[in-house]
Protein backbone atom coordinates (compact mmCIF):
# COMPACT_ATOMS: atom_id res chain seq x y z
CA UNK A 1 0.00 0.00 0.00
CA UNK A 2 0.89 3.70 -0.42
CA UNK A 3 2.33 5.24 2.64
CA UNK A 4 0.04 6.97 4.41
CA UNK A 5 1.24 11.21 4.57
CA UNK A 6 -1.10 14.16 6.28
CA UNK A 7 -0.18 17.06 5.50
CA UNK A 8 -1.57 20.12 7.95
CA UNK A 9 -1.62 23.89 7.75
CA UNK A 10 -0.21 25.41 10.96
CA UNK A 11 -1.90 28.85 12.21
CA UNK A 12 -4.91 28.35 13.59
CA UNK A 13 -5.41 24.67 12.31
CA UNK A 14 -2.49 23.27 14.66
CA UNK A 15 -1.59 26.40 16.91
CA UNK A 16 -3.27 29.42 18.20
CA UNK A 17 -0.85 31.98 17.17
CA UNK A 18 -2.44 35.09 17.44
CA UNK A 19 -1.05 36.32 21.14
CA UNK A 20 2.72 36.24 19.29
CA UNK A 21 1.26 37.92 15.97
CA UNK A 22 -0.86 40.77 17.99
CA UNK A 23 1.86 41.19 20.10
CA UNK A 24 4.22 41.70 17.35
CA UNK A 25 2.14 43.49 15.22
CA UNK A 26 1.37 46.05 17.91
CA UNK A 27 5.17 46.55 18.43
CA UNK A 28 5.37 47.28 14.49
CA UNK A 29 2.55 49.71 14.69
CA UNK A 30 4.71 51.56 17.48
CA UNK A 31 7.99 51.05 15.90
CA UNK A 32 6.95 52.39 12.16
CA UNK A 33 4.39 55.00 13.91
CA UNK A 34 1.52 53.62 11.71
CA UNK A 35 -1.96 52.50 12.68
CA UNK A 36 -2.06 48.27 12.46
CA UNK A 37 -5.70 46.98 14.14
CA UNK A 38 -3.89 43.77 15.54
CA UNK A 39 -7.55 42.31 16.92
CA UNK A 40 -8.03 43.05 12.80
CA UNK A 41 -5.34 41.13 11.38
CA UNK A 42 -5.59 37.95 13.66
CA UNK A 43 -9.13 37.51 12.90
CA UNK A 44 -7.87 36.44 9.29
CA UNK A 45 -4.58 34.72 9.88
CA UNK A 46 -3.84 33.04 6.66
CA UNK A 47 -2.47 34.78 3.67
CA UNK A 48 1.27 35.98 3.44
CA UNK A 49 2.62 38.34 5.53
CA UNK A 50 2.88 40.69 1.76
CA UNK A 51 -1.03 40.25 1.89
CA UNK A 52 -1.61 41.65 5.41
CA UNK A 53 0.78 44.31 5.58
CA UNK A 54 -0.49 45.49 2.39
CA UNK A 55 -3.90 46.69 3.95
CA UNK A 56 -2.15 49.39 6.29
CA UNK A 57 1.40 50.42 4.61
CA UNK A 58 1.98 51.89 1.05
CA UNK A 59 3.05 49.36 -1.21
CA UNK A 60 6.48 51.10 -1.31
CA UNK A 61 7.17 50.59 2.24
CA UNK A 62 5.84 46.80 2.48
CA UNK A 63 9.42 45.07 2.08
CA UNK A 64 11.30 46.98 4.62
CA UNK A 65 8.22 46.30 6.70
CA UNK A 66 7.90 42.69 6.41
CA UNK A 67 11.89 42.58 7.16
CA UNK A 68 10.87 45.12 10.25
CA UNK A 69 7.53 42.54 11.24
CA UNK A 70 10.05 39.50 11.24
CA UNK A 71 12.57 40.80 13.51
CA UNK A 72 10.03 41.41 15.96
CA UNK A 73 8.15 38.14 15.44
CA UNK A 74 11.54 36.18 15.67
CA UNK A 75 11.66 37.11 19.46
CA UNK A 76 7.70 37.20 20.28
CA UNK A 77 6.02 35.36 18.04
CA UNK A 78 6.60 32.00 18.91
CA UNK A 79 6.53 32.83 23.02
CA UNK A 80 2.49 33.67 22.64
CA UNK A 81 1.77 30.02 20.94
CA UNK A 82 -0.16 27.30 21.83
CA UNK A 83 -1.73 24.24 20.82
CA UNK A 84 -5.71 23.94 19.29
CA UNK A 85 -7.54 21.44 20.69
CA UNK A 86 -6.69 17.71 19.54
CA UNK A 87 -3.72 18.76 17.47
CA UNK A 88 -1.31 16.82 19.90
CA UNK A 89 -3.95 13.81 18.94
CA UNK A 90 -4.08 14.77 15.83
CA UNK A 91 -0.31 13.94 14.56
CA UNK A 92 -0.12 11.09 16.76
CA UNK A 93 -3.43 9.39 15.28
CA UNK A 94 -1.37 9.86 11.95
CA UNK A 95 1.56 7.91 13.23
CA UNK A 96 -0.22 5.19 14.38
CA UNK A 97 -1.43 4.79 11.66
CA UNK A 98 1.85 4.16 10.24
CA UNK A 99 2.03 8.10 8.59
CA UNK A 100 3.72 10.92 8.60
CA UNK A 101 2.59 14.32 9.15
CA UNK A 102 3.93 17.25 7.07
CA UNK A 103 3.01 21.09 7.80
CA UNK A 104 2.74 22.78 4.96
CA UNK A 105 1.94 26.84 5.76
CA UNK A 106 2.65 30.41 4.44
CA UNK A 107 4.93 30.89 7.70
CA UNK A 108 8.39 31.13 7.13
CA UNK A 109 10.32 27.82 7.95
CA UNK A 110 12.26 28.73 10.63
CA UNK A 111 9.59 30.76 12.09
CA UNK A 112 7.49 27.68 11.53
CA UNK A 113 9.60 25.14 13.46
CA UNK A 114 10.18 27.62 16.27
CA UNK A 115 6.37 27.80 16.61
CA UNK A 116 5.80 23.64 16.53
CA UNK A 117 8.39 23.70 19.33
CA UNK A 118 7.18 26.05 21.46
CA UNK A 119 3.87 24.11 21.10
CA UNK A 120 4.95 21.12 21.83
CA UNK A 121 4.13 19.36 18.87
CA UNK A 122 6.75 17.64 16.24
CA UNK A 123 5.27 16.61 12.89
CA UNK A 124 7.55 14.84 10.32
CA UNK A 125 8.27 17.38 8.63
CA UNK A 126 8.03 21.25 7.82
CA UNK A 127 7.31 23.18 4.56
CA UNK A 128 7.35 26.48 4.52
CA UNK A 129 6.85 29.89 2.42
CA UNK A 130 3.87 28.58 0.13
CA UNK A 131 0.37 30.12 0.30
CA UNK A 132 -2.80 28.44 -1.38
CA UNK A 133 -2.68 26.39 -4.27
CA UNK A 134 0.92 27.16 -4.12
CA UNK A 135 0.88 24.45 -1.26
CA UNK A 136 0.53 21.96 -4.16
CA UNK A 137 3.94 20.53 -4.87
CA UNK A 138 4.99 20.49 -1.11
CA UNK A 139 2.22 18.37 -0.09
CA UNK A 140 3.02 16.18 -3.78
CA UNK A 141 6.53 15.75 -2.72
CA UNK A 142 5.49 14.21 0.76
CA UNK A 143 2.71 12.03 -1.22
CA UNK A 144 0.13 13.64 1.29
CA UNK A 145 -3.01 12.18 0.30
CA UNK A 146 -4.74 14.65 2.71
CA UNK A 147 -4.62 18.15 3.43
CA UNK A 148 -5.88 19.66 6.71
CA UNK A 149 -6.38 23.75 7.38
CA UNK A 150 -8.88 26.44 8.41
CA UNK A 151 -8.70 28.55 5.50
CA UNK A 152 -10.59 28.13 1.92
CA UNK A 153 -7.22 28.73 0.35
CA UNK A 154 -6.11 24.91 1.67
CA UNK A 155 -9.26 23.97 0.06
CA UNK A 156 -7.35 25.09 -3.02
CA UNK A 157 -4.26 23.36 -1.87
CA UNK A 158 -5.45 20.25 -1.37
CA UNK A 159 -7.28 19.84 -5.07
CA UNK A 160 -4.11 21.30 -6.21
CA UNK A 161 -2.16 18.18 -4.80
CA UNK A 162 -5.16 15.66 -5.86
CA UNK A 163 -5.63 15.41 -1.75
CA UNK A 164 -8.58 14.65 0.33
CA UNK A 165 -9.31 18.25 2.18
CA UNK A 166 -10.21 18.54 5.42
CA UNK A 167 -11.15 22.00 6.88
CA UNK A 168 -11.21 22.57 10.62
CA UNK A 169 -13.38 25.36 11.88
CA UNK A 170 -11.04 26.87 14.37
CA UNK A 171 -9.39 30.07 12.07
CA UNK A 172 -11.74 32.65 10.55
CA UNK A 173 -14.05 30.88 8.16
CA UNK A 174 -16.93 29.06 9.10
CA UNK A 175 -17.93 25.52 8.77
CA UNK A 176 -20.69 26.29 5.88
CA UNK A 177 -17.96 28.61 4.33
CA UNK A 178 -15.19 25.89 4.43
CA UNK A 179 -17.79 23.50 2.61
CA UNK A 180 -18.87 26.02 0.36
CA UNK A 181 -15.16 25.91 -0.64
CA UNK A 182 -15.06 22.33 -1.61
CA UNK A 183 -14.21 20.56 1.80
CA UNK A 184 -14.55 17.31 1.42
CA UNK A 185 -14.88 17.11 5.52
CA UNK A 186 -15.39 19.72 7.69
CA UNK A 187 -14.79 19.35 11.34
CA UNK A 188 -15.33 21.43 14.49
CA UNK A 189 -11.98 21.12 15.29
CA UNK A 190 -9.19 18.18 15.40
CA UNK A 191 -10.59 16.34 18.42
CA UNK A 192 -12.26 14.63 15.72
CA UNK A 193 -9.81 13.80 13.48
CA UNK A 194 -8.73 10.24 14.62
CA UNK A 195 -11.91 9.20 14.24
CA UNK A 196 -12.47 10.32 10.61
CA UNK A 197 -8.96 9.06 9.85
CA UNK A 198 -9.53 5.61 11.07
CA UNK A 199 -12.72 5.59 8.75
CA UNK A 200 -11.22 7.68 6.18
CA UNK A 201 -8.28 4.96 5.62
CA UNK A 202 -10.87 1.91 6.35
CA UNK A 203 -12.33 0.94 2.72
CA UNK A 204 -8.92 1.17 0.77
CA UNK A 205 -7.19 -1.16 4.17
CA UNK A 206 -9.83 -3.49 3.29
CA UNK A 207 -9.48 -3.69 -0.24
CA UNK A 208 -5.93 -4.45 0.21
CA UNK A 209 -6.67 -7.43 2.99
CA UNK A 210 -9.00 -8.76 0.51
CA UNK A 211 -6.48 -9.08 -2.09
CA UNK A 212 -3.72 -9.97 0.19
CA UNK A 213 -5.90 -13.13 1.10
CA UNK A 214 -7.25 -13.41 -2.26
CA UNK A 215 -3.69 -14.34 -3.18
CA UNK A 216 -3.00 -16.71 -0.94
CA UNK A 217 -5.67 -19.48 -2.13
CA UNK A 218 -6.29 -21.03 1.22
CA UNK A 219 -5.48 -20.22 4.77
CA UNK A 220 -5.54 -21.76 8.22
CA UNK A 221 -6.22 -19.11 10.64
CA UNK A 222 -4.65 -19.12 14.61
CA UNK A 223 -8.46 -18.22 15.99
CA UNK A 224 -8.29 -17.33 18.99
CA UNK A 225 -11.83 -16.17 19.29
CA UNK A 226 -10.93 -12.46 19.75
CA UNK A 227 -12.12 -9.37 17.89
CA UNK A 228 -9.05 -9.67 15.57
CA UNK A 229 -8.98 -13.35 14.29
CA UNK A 230 -12.64 -13.48 14.04
CA UNK A 231 -12.40 -10.74 12.02
CA UNK A 232 -9.44 -12.33 10.36
CA UNK A 233 -11.50 -15.22 9.98
CA UNK A 234 -14.41 -13.58 7.99
CA UNK A 235 -12.61 -11.52 5.75
CA UNK A 236 -10.94 -15.14 4.78
CA UNK A 237 -14.12 -16.48 4.01
CA UNK A 238 -15.35 -13.00 2.10
CA UNK A 239 -12.45 -13.41 -0.03
CA UNK A 240 -11.50 -16.65 -0.47
CA UNK A 241 -14.87 -19.08 0.47
CA UNK A 242 -15.73 -21.20 3.82
CA UNK A 243 -13.70 -23.99 1.41
CA UNK A 244 -10.94 -22.67 1.52
CA UNK A 245 -10.31 -21.56 5.10
CA UNK A 246 -9.39 -23.32 8.31
CA UNK A 247 -9.86 -22.30 11.86
CA UNK A 248 -7.62 -23.74 14.48
CA UNK A 249 -7.82 -22.99 17.69
CA UNK A 250 -5.25 -24.04 20.41
CA UNK A 251 -5.94 -26.14 23.37
CA UNK A 252 -3.93 -25.43 26.46
CA UNK A 253 -4.23 -25.02 29.67
CA UNK A 254 -3.38 -21.22 28.99
CA UNK A 255 -6.85 -20.97 27.03
CA UNK A 256 -9.85 -19.67 29.47
CA UNK A 257 -12.96 -21.97 28.98
CA UNK A 258 -15.54 -19.60 27.76
CA UNK A 259 -13.34 -18.64 24.86
CA UNK A 260 -13.40 -22.02 23.81
CA UNK A 261 -17.12 -22.34 23.15
CA UNK A 262 -17.72 -18.84 21.42
CA UNK A 263 -15.03 -19.75 19.22
CA UNK A 264 -16.67 -23.10 17.89
CA UNK A 265 -19.60 -20.75 17.57
CA UNK A 266 -18.64 -18.20 15.41
CA UNK A 267 -16.74 -20.97 13.14
CA UNK A 268 -19.85 -22.58 12.84
CA UNK A 269 -21.93 -19.27 11.90
CA UNK A 270 -19.05 -18.50 9.49
CA UNK A 271 -18.97 -21.87 7.80
CA UNK A 272 -15.62 -22.93 8.78
CA UNK A 273 -13.83 -26.14 9.22
CA UNK A 274 -13.05 -25.57 13.00
CA UNK A 275 -9.98 -27.09 14.71
CA UNK A 276 -8.58 -27.84 18.15
CA UNK A 277 -5.40 -28.74 18.57
CA UNK A 278 -3.48 -29.68 21.20
CA UNK A 279 -0.37 -27.05 22.56
CA UNK A 280 2.33 -28.25 25.09
CA UNK A 281 3.94 -24.67 26.10
CA UNK A 282 4.23 -26.10 29.53
CA UNK A 283 6.53 -28.27 28.37
CA UNK A 284 8.96 -25.27 27.06
CA UNK A 285 10.83 -23.70 30.12
CA UNK A 286 11.00 -20.71 28.78
CA UNK A 287 6.93 -20.39 29.06
CA UNK A 288 7.02 -21.77 32.67
CA UNK A 289 10.07 -19.52 33.87
CA UNK A 290 7.50 -16.86 32.88
CA UNK A 291 10.60 -13.84 31.74
CA UNK A 292 9.67 -11.28 30.14
CA UNK A 293 9.40 -12.88 27.01
CA UNK A 294 7.35 -15.77 27.96
CA UNK A 295 5.08 -14.87 24.52
CA UNK A 296 7.79 -16.02 22.37
CA UNK A 297 7.88 -19.32 23.82
CA UNK A 298 3.68 -19.68 23.48
CA UNK A 299 3.66 -18.20 20.11
CA UNK A 300 6.38 -20.59 18.97
CA UNK A 301 4.94 -23.68 20.02
CA UNK A 302 1.14 -22.34 18.52
CA UNK A 303 3.16 -22.07 15.26
CA UNK A 304 5.41 -25.05 15.45
CA UNK A 305 2.28 -26.97 15.94
CA UNK A 306 -0.29 -25.01 13.31
CA UNK A 307 2.59 -24.76 10.46
CA UNK A 308 2.50 -28.93 10.02
CA UNK A 309 -0.60 -28.55 10.29
CA UNK A 310 -1.10 -26.42 7.54
CA UNK A 311 0.95 -28.61 5.24
CA UNK A 312 -0.81 -32.12 6.35
CA UNK A 313 -4.38 -29.97 4.99
CA UNK A 314 -2.57 -28.34 1.92
CA UNK A 315 -3.49 -25.50 2.92
CA UNK A 316 -1.22 -22.24 1.53
CA UNK A 317 -0.32 -20.33 4.42
CA UNK A 318 -0.94 -19.85 8.43
CA UNK A 319 -1.96 -16.36 9.62
CA UNK A 320 -2.51 -14.55 12.91
CA UNK A 321 -4.59 -11.76 13.83
CA UNK A 322 -2.06 -9.33 14.72
CA UNK A 323 -2.87 -6.06 14.10
CA UNK A 324 -1.02 -2.92 13.45
CA UNK A 325 -1.74 -1.31 16.42
CA UNK A 326 -0.43 -4.65 17.47
CA UNK A 327 3.33 -3.97 15.91
CA UNK A 328 3.51 -0.69 17.01
CA UNK A 329 3.21 -1.71 20.37
CA UNK A 330 7.28 -2.13 21.85
CA UNK A 331 7.41 -5.14 23.45
CA UNK A 332 5.83 -8.12 21.60
CA UNK A 333 7.57 -11.27 21.80
CA UNK A 334 5.10 -13.33 20.77
CA UNK A 335 5.17 -11.45 16.90
CA UNK A 336 8.83 -11.74 16.71
CA UNK A 337 8.36 -15.92 17.24
CA UNK A 338 5.25 -16.18 14.46
CA UNK A 339 7.46 -14.30 12.16
CA UNK A 340 10.52 -16.63 12.82
CA UNK A 341 7.97 -19.59 11.78
CA UNK A 342 6.65 -17.66 8.60
CA UNK A 343 3.42 -16.47 9.89
CA UNK A 344 1.34 -13.96 7.86
CA UNK A 345 -0.24 -11.00 9.54
CA UNK A 346 -2.63 -9.99 7.34
CA UNK A 347 -4.40 -7.41 9.13
CA UNK A 348 -1.33 -5.44 10.00
CA UNK A 349 -0.18 -5.40 6.47
CA UNK A 350 -3.14 -4.00 5.51
CA UNK A 351 -2.30 -1.40 8.36
CA UNK A 352 -5.73 -2.24 9.87
CA UNK A 353 -5.99 -0.90 13.20
CA UNK A 354 -7.84 -2.16 16.01
CA UNK A 355 -10.46 0.71 16.03
CA UNK A 356 -10.67 -0.18 12.22
CA UNK A 357 -11.38 -3.97 12.85
CA UNK A 358 -13.79 -3.26 15.14
CA UNK A 359 -15.35 -0.73 13.03
CA UNK A 360 -15.42 -3.23 10.60
CA UNK A 361 -16.62 -6.03 12.56
CA UNK A 362 -19.53 -3.95 13.67
CA UNK A 363 -20.65 -3.40 9.87
CA UNK A 364 -20.68 -6.82 8.84
CA UNK A 365 -22.68 -7.66 12.11
CA UNK A 366 -19.87 -10.25 13.78
CA UNK A 367 -20.29 -10.53 17.59
CA UNK A 368 -16.83 -9.82 18.45
CA UNK A 369 -16.63 -6.32 17.50
CA UNK A 370 -17.17 -5.03 21.13
CA UNK A 371 -15.54 -7.88 22.59
CA UNK A 372 -13.46 -7.05 25.38
CA UNK A 373 -10.03 -8.08 24.83
CA UNK A 374 -9.38 -11.35 26.10
CA UNK A 375 -5.49 -12.29 26.19
CA UNK A 376 -4.27 -16.02 27.52
CA UNK A 377 -4.20 -16.86 30.87
CA UNK A 378 -0.48 -16.54 31.17
CA UNK A 379 -0.63 -12.37 30.57
CA UNK A 380 -2.15 -12.59 34.07
CA UNK A 381 0.69 -14.11 36.14
CA UNK A 382 3.71 -11.42 37.10
CA UNK A 383 6.79 -12.04 35.05
CA UNK A 384 8.71 -14.46 37.12
CA UNK A 385 6.36 -16.10 38.80
CA UNK A 386 6.73 -19.57 37.90
CA UNK A 387 3.63 -20.73 35.21
CA UNK A 388 1.53 -23.95 36.39
CA UNK A 389 -1.66 -25.69 34.87
CA UNK A 390 -2.92 -24.81 38.57
CA UNK A 391 -1.96 -21.11 38.87
CA UNK A 392 -3.87 -20.69 35.83
CA UNK A 393 -7.13 -22.80 36.98
CA UNK A 394 -6.96 -20.55 39.87
CA UNK A 395 -6.81 -17.11 37.66
CA UNK A 396 -9.18 -18.28 35.32
CA UNK A 397 -11.95 -19.53 38.10
CA UNK A 398 -11.73 -15.77 39.73
CA UNK A 399 -12.27 -14.04 36.89
CA UNK A 400 -14.90 -16.27 36.77
CA UNK A 401 -16.41 -15.68 39.84
CA UNK A 402 -15.86 -11.68 39.43
CA UNK A 403 -17.78 -11.40 36.54
CA UNK A 404 -20.82 -13.54 37.94
CA UNK A 405 -20.68 -11.47 40.80
CA UNK A 406 -20.58 -7.98 38.80
CA UNK A 407 -23.72 -9.29 36.50
CA UNK A 408 -25.20 -10.55 39.76
CA UNK A 409 -25.44 -6.65 41.07
CA UNK A 410 -26.29 -5.28 37.67
CA UNK A 411 -23.21 -3.78 36.80
CA UNK A 412 -21.51 -3.59 33.46
CA UNK A 413 -19.16 -6.74 33.01
CA UNK A 414 -16.22 -5.85 30.33
CA UNK A 415 -12.72 -6.06 30.58
CA UNK A 416 -12.16 -8.09 33.76
CA UNK A 417 -8.45 -8.99 34.56
CA UNK A 418 -7.09 -11.41 37.70
CA UNK A 419 -3.33 -10.65 38.15
CA UNK A 420 -1.50 -12.95 39.86
CA UNK A 421 1.10 -11.29 41.59
CA UNK A 422 2.51 -14.55 43.03
CA UNK A 423 2.58 -16.67 46.47
CA UNK A 424 -1.70 -16.20 47.58
CA UNK A 425 -1.66 -11.96 46.40
CA UNK A 426 -3.98 -10.90 43.47
CA UNK A 427 -4.58 -7.69 41.79
CA UNK A 428 -7.69 -7.08 39.94
CA UNK A 429 -8.19 -4.89 37.08
CA UNK A 430 -11.69 -3.90 36.12
CA UNK A 431 -12.34 -1.04 33.58
CA UNK A 432 -11.88 1.93 34.94
CA UNK A 433 -14.99 4.32 34.96
CA UNK A 434 -16.58 0.80 37.44
CA UNK A 435 -13.21 1.39 39.94
CA UNK A 436 -15.00 3.36 41.87
CA UNK A 437 -18.09 1.53 42.53
CA UNK A 438 -16.25 -2.05 43.48
CA UNK A 439 -14.29 0.13 45.91
CA UNK A 440 -17.15 0.87 47.55
CA UNK A 441 -18.45 -2.78 47.71
CA UNK A 442 -15.85 -4.96 49.00
CA UNK A 443 -17.88 -7.85 48.68
CA UNK A 444 -18.27 -8.16 45.01
CA UNK A 445 -14.39 -9.43 45.24
CA UNK A 446 -14.80 -11.50 48.33
CA UNK A 447 -15.66 -14.63 46.06
CA UNK A 448 -12.54 -15.11 44.90
CA UNK A 449 -11.14 -18.50 45.87
CA UNK A 450 -7.57 -19.56 46.09
CA UNK A 451 -5.86 -16.04 47.29
CA UNK A 452 -5.21 -14.55 50.67
CA UNK A 453 -5.06 -11.33 49.35
CA UNK A 454 -6.91 -9.41 47.02
CA UNK A 455 -6.43 -5.81 46.07
CA UNK A 456 -8.12 -3.49 43.37
CA UNK A 457 -6.05 -1.79 40.67
CA UNK A 458 -6.85 1.97 41.03
CA UNK A 459 -6.03 2.86 37.67
CA UNK A 460 -8.36 0.22 36.00
CA UNK A 461 -7.55 -2.41 33.44
CA UNK A 462 -4.96 -2.07 31.01
CA UNK A 463 -3.68 -4.37 28.23
CA UNK A 464 -0.01 -4.85 28.91
CA UNK A 465 0.01 -3.93 33.06
CA UNK A 466 2.07 -6.67 33.61
CA UNK A 467 4.75 -4.71 31.21
CA UNK A 468 4.97 -2.20 33.75
CA UNK A 469 6.43 -4.69 36.29
CA UNK A 470 9.21 -5.53 34.22
CA UNK A 471 10.76 -2.23 35.22
CA UNK A 472 10.72 -3.42 39.27
CA UNK A 473 9.69 -7.09 39.23
CA UNK A 474 10.84 -7.30 42.61
CA UNK A 475 8.06 -5.91 44.43
CA UNK A 476 6.10 -9.11 43.46
CA UNK A 477 8.05 -11.99 44.01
Amino acid sequence: MTPLTVGFDLDMTLIDSRPGVAASMQALSRRLGVRIDAEVVTGRLGPPLEQELAHWLPAADVPAGVETYREIYAELGPAGVTQLPGAADALAAVRRQGGRSVVVTAKRGDFAVACLAAAGLAPDAVVGNVWGAAKGPGLLSHGASVYVGDHPYDVAAARAAGATAVGVATGGTSAAALRAAGSDVVLADLTAFPAWLDGHLLPARLAALGDRLRSLGSVLVAFSGGADSAFLLAAAVRALGPAAVVAATALSPSLPGAELTRAAELAAALGVRHLTPGTEEMARAGYRDNAGDRCYFCKAELLDVLGPLAAELGIAAVATGTNADDAAAGFRPGIRAAAERGALTPLRDAGLTKAQVRAASRDWSLPTWDKPAAACLSSRVAYGVAITSASLARVDRAEVAIRSALAAAGLPVGNVRVRDLGGDRARVEVDPPLVPTVRQRPELLAGIDGFATVELDSRGFRSGSMNELLAEPARYR
